[in-house]
Formats: C-alpha cells, sequence, structure tokens
C-alpha cells in the first residue's frame, strides 16, 4: 500500500511536470429541485480537487475517499437554464475545466380548485404561470394516465377531466413542465357527483308512504346513501332506510290525507349529491266501510267509526231521498258519531253517500241504503182458519211461524200481498214481513195472529140427568182448538177444554127440544156454528106434571100467608126504609165504625166469608143477551169468546153506511149516584178494533182513558198499543193522534193525546192513566199506590167540564177494569154516606158487564183497599218525586186534593 502511495506521487510528480491535469468526463444530475440542482461525477484520483463556476460564482470542493463527488448547488431560481464549468485542480494547476449546462425544476401550481363536478366530470381550475411561456402542464390520473395541457395566456386554466365513473374519488397530480423537466406535482383528490336513483316505486294510503328504489351501483364499490327532501310543509323524512339485497325500502309516516306531496330524492357520496330525482305522490283519502244503521218505523239512526280513530277526518252526510247533506266534524268527543233522521215515512227506503273530508277534499263516498219499519198493525189483516192475507208496502217477504215451530211459509211477496195459504186451523201465528236490500233479510216488523179454527164435527146428543139434562158429544177438528163453548137455545151454558169431547148440561127440562150449538175457540178467534136439535128424555114427563102441581099449590099457600103478614108489617111501620144510592135488596151498606169488625169476620177462616159472598155473585146477570156480540161480523172484534158485550148496556158506535157495525166489546158503568153512564168498561184494543176504539172514545167524547194492564205481560200479548209509538203523529181511521206529553213514574205513566178530527178539523184533548204494576188476574202489591193512582183519576173527573164517560179498560175489560170502577165509586160513598156497600155495586156492575172484579183475590182487595183508607193518617203523607215539575197533569196537587178529601 506504501508503495502504491509512492507510485501515484511519483505519477503525480511526472505528470504536473510533464502533461495537463485532465477534467472529468461527465457530470451527472442526481438530483433537482426548483432551486437546487444535485450533480455527480466520479473521481479519477483521489488527490484532486475541483472547482465548481458558475458566472457569479466559485466554488472549491475537496475530493473524498468515495469513487463518485456529489455536489449541491442551491439557491437557484425555478425553472431556469444553468451553465457550469468544473475544473480540476492537482498540485496548484487547473485542468482546462468541463462544461455543462442544466436547469432548475419549474415550481408547483399554488392551488387547484375544483370549479364544477359532473356525474362523468369534473373542471379544474389553478393559476396560471401566465410570464413563462416556456412552462406547461402534464395532469396524472387513473391509471397513471397523464394529460398534457398547454400554457394560455389567461391568469387562471381550467380543464375539463371527462370520461370519468359517477360516484367515484380520483387522485390527481398537477405538474408544471420546463422542457423536459417536471415540478414535483401538486397532489389533490375529489369525487364526481353520484348517479340519481332509478325505478322509485311508490306505495301510499292516507296518513303514509312506502318508497322503493333501486340501489345505485358503481364502479368502486362505494357505499352511497340517500337523502329524501320534500318542499311541503311541516317536512316530512324518510326515517330509517331498509337495504333488502338490491333495492332500499323507506317508510313515511305522519302525512295528511288527500295531500299531494312533492319530493327529492339524492344520492350522495362524500361531500357530493346527485341532482336529485324529482316524483310526486297524492296521499289517499279513504272512505268508511261500514256504518251501523238502527231502524224504527219513522227513524233511520246511523252510526259510524271515526276513521283510523282519527279526528283530522270530517264527514259529509248525503241523503238522496231527502236532497239533504249533513255536516260532521272529526273532533266531536268520542269514537263514534251518529246522526238520526226523523219523521221519516214508514216501509220507505232511504239511499244515503257518506264522505270523508280532509281540506276540503271528498273521498268517493261510501254508498249504502236502509228502509225504515212497518206497523204491522196498520195492515188490513185477513185471516180465515187456513190462511192469511193482506197487502202491505215496504217488504219483500213474509215469514209465518207456528207457535208451535211447525208449519213454517217464507213465500216472497207478489205485487206487495201477503197470501199465506194451508195454515194449520186455530194455529198461533208470528207473522213476521222482510224487507230484502243488498242480500240482507231486515225484519220490518212481527204481528201476531191467531187463525180460526176448525168446527167440531159429528155433534150429537145423549140422554143425561133422567132427563134433565143432555150430554153434547163432538169429534176435535183438525187444528188448534182452546176451547169448545156449548150454546142451548142461543145461550152460552158452559165450556169444554180442547181435549174433552163431551160436555154434560143440567137444568133443563124434560121432553124438551133444545137447539145445541157448538163453537171452537182458539185464542179470540172462533169456528163457524156447528149445530142439532136435541131432546130431553121425555120419560119424566108424568113425574114432572105432578111435581108442578104440588109446587104450585105451595107457591099458592105461601103468597097468601106473605101478603097477610106483610100487611100487618106496613100498618106498624111509621116511616119507609131508606136504601143506598148504591145498595139493593139483598145487599145493604156497611156502617163506617162497623166496617172494620165485618172486614174481620169475613176474613175468618181463611177469607170464607169473602169466598161465599163472592160465590153468590157469580150468577148475577149470566141471562142476559149478547145478541150483537155473536154475530158472524163481530165475533173477530171479541178477545175472549166468555167475554161478550151484553146488548141491553153496551156501547153503540155510529153507522154511515148500512154495511158498518156499530159493535165495539164495551159497556157503559154506572157511577156513584144518579150517573149511570160515568164509565165505559171496554176489553183492550185488538190490532182490528184499534179504529173503533178510537171513534168509540171521539163519538163518546171520553177525555180520559185509563188502562189497567200492559200491553205485554209474561210473554204474552194482553193489548195492542193503540197510541203512537213516538211524537210522530197517527192516523186512526179519520183520527189523527198526537202524543204531546208522556211522564213515566215507577207504577203509572201519564200522558196526553191530541185528537183531530181529519173531517171537521175538530180537536180535542184526552189524558191517559196508565197503571203499569198491576198482574193479570191478581192485584197490586199494595193498596196505596192503586188508591193514589185513583186519586189522580178522580182528580181529573171532577175538573173535567165534559159530560162524556170515563174510559177505562185491561185486556178483557172485566177483572181489573172493575175493581178500579168499584174502588172509585165506593171511595165516592165512603166520603159521602159514611158507609160502603161493595157486594150491592159488584151486583150492579155485573148486571151491565160480566166477570165484573173477575177473581176473588180481585174482591178481597177491594175490601182491602177499604180498610187502608179508613186507617188513621198520622204525620205528613209522603208524596212521589217527579221529574217533571210542569208536567200538565199537577200530580202532586192532585193527591193532596185526594188525601185532603180521603180524610173521614
Amino acid at each position: 500500500m506504501i508503495m502504491e502511495r509512492v507510485l501515484t506521487l511519483v505519477s503525480l510528480c511526472v505528470l504536473s511536470t510533464w502533461a495537463e491535469i485532465p477534467d472529468v468526463k461527465n457530470v451527472t444530475v442526481i438530483g433537482r429541485t426548483d432551486t437546487t440542482l444535485t450533480f455527480e461525477w466520479k473521481v479519477e484520483n483521489r488527490s484532486y480537487s475541483y472547482i465548481l463556476e458558475t458566472i457569479d460564482n466559485k466554488v472549491s470542493i475537496n475530493a473524498s475517499e468515495a469513487y463518485y463527488l456529489n455536489h449541491i448547488v442551491s439557491g437557484l431560481s425555478p425553472g431556469t437554464n444553468y451553465s457550469f464549468t468544473l475544473y480540476t485542480v492537482f498540485g496548484g494547476n487547473t485542468s482546462k475545466g468541463f462544461y455543462f449546462s442544466d436547469v432548475t425544476a419549474p415550481p408547483n401550481v399554488d392551488l387547484v380548485s375544483v370549479i364544477n363536478r359532473k356525474e362523468y366530470m369534473i373542471t379544474l381550475q389553478w393559476s396560471n404561470f401566465k410570464n413563462r411561456s416556456d412552462y406547461s402542464y402534464k395532469l396524472k390520473y387513473r391509471n397513471e394516465e397523464n394529460v398534457s395541457i398547454p400554457i394560455s395566456q389567461t391568469d387562471t386554466v381550467e380543464y375539463n377531466v371527462t370520461s370519468l365513473d359517477a360516484g367515484t374519488e380520483y387522485f390527481f397530480t398537477l405538474y408544471t413542465v420546463f422542457g423536459s423537466v417536471m415540478s414535483s406535482g401538486y397532489n389533490f383528490t375529489n369525487v364526481t357527483m353520484p348517479s340519481n336513483v332509478q325505478n322509485v316505486k311508490v306505495r301510499s294510503n292516507d296518513t303514509e308512504m312506502i318508497l322503493q328504489w333501486d340501489v345505485v351501483s358503481n364502479t368502486s364499490n362505494n357505499n352511497y346513501s340517500y337523502t329524501l327532501e320534500n318542499r311541503n310543509e311541516p317536512p316530512v323524512n324518510c326515517g330509517s332506510q331498509i337495504v333488502d339485497g338490491n333495492k332500499v325500502i323507506c317508510h313515511i309516516s305522519g302525512l295528511m290525507p288527500a295531500t299531494n306531496y312533492s319530493f327529492t330524492l339524492y344520492t350522495e357520496f362524500a361531500d357530493l349529491r346527485s341532482t336529485g330525482f324529482n316524483f310526486y305522490n297524492i296521499t289517499t283519502l279513504s272512505d268508511i266501510t261500514g256504518v251501523t244503521v238502527n231502524r224504527s218505523q219513522t227513524e233511520l239512526t246511523i252510526s259510524w267509526n271515526k276513521l283510523n280513530n282519527n279526528d283530522i277526518y270530517n264527514y259529509n252526510l248525503k241523503s238522496h231521498r231527502e236532497g239533504s247533506e249533513k255536516h260532521f266534524t272529526g273532533s266531536v268527543e268520542g269514537d263514534v258519531i251518529t246522526h238520526t233522521y226523523s219523521s221519516l215515512t214508514p216501509g220507505t227506503e232511504y239511499s244515503f253517500t257518506l264522505f270523508t273530508v280532509v281540506n276540503k277534499a271528498l273521498s268517493r263516498g261510501y254508498s249504502f241504503k236502509n228502509i225504515t219499519t212497518l206497523y204491522c198493525t196498520s195492515f188490513n189483516w185477513k185471516v180465515t182458519n187456513s190462511s192469511i192475507e193482506a197487502e202491505v208496502n215496504g217488504s219483500t217477504h213474509v215469514i209465518a211461524q207456528n207457535s208451535t215451530g211447525s208449519h213454517k211459509k217464507t213465500p216472497i211477496l207478489i205485487h206487495n200481498k201477503v197470501n199465506l195459504q194451508d195454515l194449520y186451523p186455530g194455529g198461533h201465528y208470528t207473522v213476521s214481513l222482510f224487507y230484502e236490500l243488498e242480500s240482507q233479510q231486515l225484519l220490518q216488523c212481527s204481528h201476531n195472529l191467531t187463525l180460526a179454527p176448525n168446527s167440531v164435527s159429528h155433534l150429537r146428543c145423549e140422554y143425561h140427568s133422567g132427563g134433565y139434562g143432555l150430554a153434547v158429544i163432538w169429534e176435535s177438528p183438525y187444528g188448534a182448538v182452546d176451547v169448545v163453548q156449548v150454546d142451548v137455545n142461543g145461550q152460552s151454558v158452559n165450556q169444554s177444554r180442547s181435549l174433552e169431547k163431551k160436555l154434560e148440561i143440567n137444568g133443563l127440562q124434560v121432553a124438551q127440544w133444545y137447539k145445541v150449538t157448538a163453537l171452537s175457540f182458539s185464542g179470540a178467534m172462533r169456528s163457524q156454528t156447528v149445530s142439532v136439535n136435541c131432546q130431553t128424555n121425555p120419560a119424566g114427563v108424568i113425574a114432572g106434571v105432578l111435581v108442578f102441581l104440588l109446587l104450585v099449590i105451595i107457591i099458592c099457600v105461601a103468597v097468601f100467608a106473605w101478603r097477610r103478614y106483610g100487611s100487618a108489617k106496613r100498618n106498624k111501620m111509621p116511616y119507609p126504609l131508606v136504601e143506598s144510592r148504591v145498595s139493593n135488596k139483598n145487599y145493604k151498606p156497611i156502617p163506617l165504625d162497623k166496617f172494620p169488625g165485618h172486614y174481620q169476620n169475613m176474613s175468618r177462616d181463611e177469607n170464607r166469608g169473602f169466598s161465599e159472598e163472592y160465590e153468590d155473585l157469580s150468577s148475577v146477570g149470566i141471562e142476559q143477551s149478547s145478541i150483537a156480540a155473536l154475530l158472524p161480523e163481530n165475533q173477530d172484534k171479541n178477545r175472549f169468546s166468555n167475554v161478550l158485550a151484553y146488548d141491553s148496556s153496551r156501547v153503540h158506535l155510529t153507522t154511515k153506511d148500512e154495511g158498518d157495525s156499530d159493535y165495539i166489546n164495551a159497556n157503559y158503568m154506572p157511577g156513584y149516584g144518579n150517573a149511570s153512564r160515568q164509565y165505559i168498561a171496554a176489553q183492550g184494543p185488538l190490532p182490528s178494533t184499534v179504529n173503533d176504539f178510537w171513534r168509540m172514545v171521539w163519538e163518546k167524547r171520553s177525555q180520559a182513558i185509563v188502562m189497567v194492564t200492559n200491553c205485554t205481560e209474561s210473554g204474552k200479548v194482553k193489548c195492542e198499543q193503540y197510541w203512537p209509538l213516538d211524537y210522530t203523529p197517527c192516523l186512526y181511521g179519520n183520527l189523527l193522534v198526537t202524543v204531546k206529553l208522556e211522564d213515566k213514574f215507577p207504577n203509572w205513566t201519564l200522558r196526553e193525546f191530541i185528537i183531530k178530527n181529519k173531517e171537521t178539523s175538530e180537536t180535542r184533548t184526552v189524558r191517559h192513566f196508565h197503571f203499569t204494576a198491576w198482574p193479570d188476574h191478581g192485584v197490586p202489591a199494595g193498596t196505596e199506590e192503586l188508591i193514589q193512582f185513583r186519586g189522580l183519576i178522580r182528580q181529573h173527573i171532577e175538573s173535567s167540564y165534559s159530560a162524556g164517560p170515563t174510559t177505562v179498560h185491561c185486556s178483557a175489560g172485566v177483572g181489573r177494569t172493575g175493581t178500579l170502577i168499584a174502588l172509585d165509586v165506593l171511595l165516592q160513598q165512603l166520603h159521602k154516606e159514611k158507609a160502603v156497600g161493595i157486594a150491592a155495586f159488584v151486583q150492579q156492575m155485573r148486571l151491565c158487564r160480566p166477570l165484573m172484579v173477575q177473581t176473588e183475590s180481585q174482591y178481597v182487595f177491594l175490601h182491602q183497599c177499604i180498610m187502608d183508607s179508613l186507617q188513621p193518617k198520622t204525620g205528613p203523607k209522603s208524596e212521589p218525586l217527579y221529574d217533571n215539575s210542569d208536567m200538565i197533569y199537577v200530580n202532586t196537587i192532585a193527591l193532596k186534593e185526594y188525601n185532603n178529601q180521603s180524610q173521614i
């Protein structure tokens, strides 16, 4: 090594002496910036040093141990061409110099702005090096793709980068180019605008929408988001978004019905959204899907639930027949809205449309129909033993159901005519009228009718009771029969239950011919009369003659003795007897002070005295004729076959035509004193006699009707409702009846009717006293309520100036009716005479109408009422409470007046 260095030094010495110092063979630029250049050259001899000379500067560079020497020239200007000379220096000598030149890199642009972005293009802008025409630009993006951009003379450079992918992030480098040298590059990123959604589908109802669209695809698998905006107030949002495969589902709620919503759906990526997909949709306005209709003869009550139980909906209800439209707000309290159409026509079909309304927008409307029900009693029912016929309106079908469940008929009405044939004779039928409306059978009304029974057959007689009687025998007819009534010479003698086929009649004369007739009864309906002439056994005629002669002798002796005794007695009697106004020769009135003892005596041995006295009254009046009641045209007007109006006291209706009937099952009844026609005792009206009943009230100028039954008791019809069901006037014949007032109390109901004669236009007021707490064939639970009720009636009678009788009825018009009339008369007698003759007045009533005070319990109850009336009044009398203090009847005053009068 030492030797090598010695040789080198020797060589250098020789070279320095004998040869020139060599220049570097080449200088390489290994680094370049806009202000520096880094050179590199090969060191030929480590003893060399170097001088790098520029135009205005020289730099000495010492050699190093390396084979290559690097040197950085700094402080240069960007984008400038520099000339250099590199000298090799050794031993104070310098080489000729190696000349070379190079350029610094141009500067980067200061800032690149993105001034526009679209789905497939980005527009860039930067400040231009406009004073350097020797500059140009190069843009590198996507897969190292370079784009050359020439210099311009403008202050800024704008460049559109096209053919890009939508919704994609791009990395850019912008170079400044000087000659073949580029700047270090300005790096930046940006994104293209994402594409809009495709295939948007909308499903909506009143308050919600469900949106669906395709997921926006992209080549970079970027995750996009979506934003929904609307131009309505208040704004709505998409809520949660559900991605289902390549679909996005969005649910919007809280919308307004019948509203046009305008939407823009954006695709979002990074800080950029798409141009937006515009669409609109209108929320629906649903209809009510069903209503409830409650029907009566003159009203239809329509109810429906609020739509979606939401108060934002209002409603319009249109009646097409009336041409009216009702408006309802959804803010009313409750979930159900109800409206009633009144004063409608029975049996009439009505059409309606119910609209849902929001912001003056109407739904298509829910249309429906319904029909008012019928008054079955208003039709003229023609009933035979096997058929029911009537002409009706407002019905399409009829069903007749026997009470046994058999013989059901369901024909379709033809020309509005009910024609039920081949029915069960004597059967009790419920006839129901139906109206078919939109495949639905609507019940219009039901009516109970009884068919006339068939007549008995093979009517015949056998001898009985040794010639003083007959055994009447027959065969039961086909059909239903309640009882068979047997008449002898026109007088009803007895009735037989339907299962019995034989009836024994006693008390006839020997060897006499009798006309025996038989009638079958089913309810109030009767069959045709069947008759046969029968003779009693003549074997006892001789014995009868002898007995008759003996009786004549006895009677003559008795008459002679009675006359002598009576003459002597009259000569001794200084004053004639004075009888009570309601007593007769058999029954004397009981003084007030003796009545408690009389009552106690009659009550002994389980009311034995009452039983005997009531039994004595059983035959009173039965011999009287009822010819008018038995006429064929009048038989259907009797509710019961054993309660017929006596001819002597019956009420006669006025007849206009020869074919009219003057018959009604009603009799005049005596009152207190000389008032022989103070009351009319009537049976409860049948469907076929309602018009006759009102005709009687009008013609006899009754100002009060007293009703002591309910229309239905224990499931049985006791009386047809003969007044309007509500405040809608009803026409009965030529009389228009209107309910003016109605007030209900625990034991009675008080009404006031306005009656107008359509022919004369005369108007009258009739009071209706309806006692509701009295069972059929029984008595009320106590006496106080009935006594108070009677006080109201008496106060009205005495305050009325009309001479017309008071009409009293129950079902048959004998039991409860007779008890109430007797109570009114007897309390008057008790007050004015200080005595009371109960048996005498019952006897007097039975001479006018059969079976008055029908049961023994009612007879005992009359005595109990008198006993309770005699009880001392201790303390103030409790008075009933009335809700309507302005009621026309002024009950409290009437009861006070009655109580004051009853103080004996």
